[in-house]
């Protein structure tokens, strides 16, 4: 049995999409500025269904609704910018269109990179989608591509591998992680859970520092080459599905 449409009054759907008060919503309306299917809709008090074609029907002084409730997107994370709401200097979110800071549920980072790591980064308002991605239960793994200060001694791979690497103030020992060597300085690491600053404590831990870290893979989802730095795009089903699946997950 298919679960039923959802369905929402107009000024609310609008006001949590964050275009503005629902007084707002019920002026622009009233201004013939929101059309469905063509035609001018001046009623802010009807309930539209949630469809999923509603964003190509539903059009706001001739643009596309924005993404209902629900939505994913995968982001080309630059150096430089925080994974926070609140903190001083630029965020990811001013990534995004400036009204999507009102949206309701909000859009919410799948984890985070740190300041000076760059790479794939997932964002939705989707609560259970965002935990299912993180929860250990769904051993979806994360792969970077690391750059040294100094060589590798040789067996880093090993000790990633055997899963009893203890890091400096924890009382449990890491997972086994998979190391690719690339060069003498650079590798690609994959790991299975999400410590703070992991990647670059487990080179710590074996006498190298990290100087370049880039995430390019989250389960087996990879980071797009025509997907710049900076920019983003909303996840379709089968990138959703592929977060679950492939040779990292």
């Amino acid at each position: 049995m298919s679960k039923p449409v959802p369905s929402m009054r107009l000024d609310r759907l609008l006001a949590n999409l964050g275009y503005g008060s629902r007084r707002e919503m019920q002026a622009l309306a009233k201004n013939g500025r929101i059309t469905l299917d063509g035609e001018e809709l001046t009623d802010a008090d009807r309930r539209l269904s949630l469809t999923p074609d509603l964003p190509g029907r539903l059009l706001i002084d001739g643009r596309d609704l924005d993404p209902l409730p629900g939505v994913a997107l995968m982001l080309h994370k630059p150096l430089g910018v925080t994974c926070s709401h609140k903190e001083v200097g630029a965020l990811v979110y001013d990534l995004l269109p400036n009204r999507w800071r009102g949206r309701d549920p909000a859009i919410s980072t799948v984890g985070r990179l740190d300041k000076e790591t760059s790479g794939l980064l997932l964002l939705t308002d989707d609560g259970g989608l965002l935990h299912r991605i993180i929860s250990p239960k769904s051993h979806v793994a994360k792969r970077y591509l690391v750059t040294l200060d100094r060589p590798m001694a040789g067996d880093e791979g090993k000790t990633f591998a055997d899963g009893g690497l203890l890091l400096e103030g924890d009382d449990k020992p890491l997972m086994p992680a998979e190391l690719e060597v690339l060069s003498p300085t650079s590798a690609l690491l994959t790991i299975h859970e999400g410590r703070y600053h992991q990647v670059r404590r487990m080179f710590a831990a074996v006498g190298n520092h990290v100087s370049a870290l880039h995430r390019d893979r989250i389960g087996g989802l990879e980071l797009k080459e025509n997907l710049e730095s900076g920019q983003w795009r909303i996840m379709g089903p089968e990138d959703l599905a592929a977060v679950f699946s492939g040779p990292a997950s």
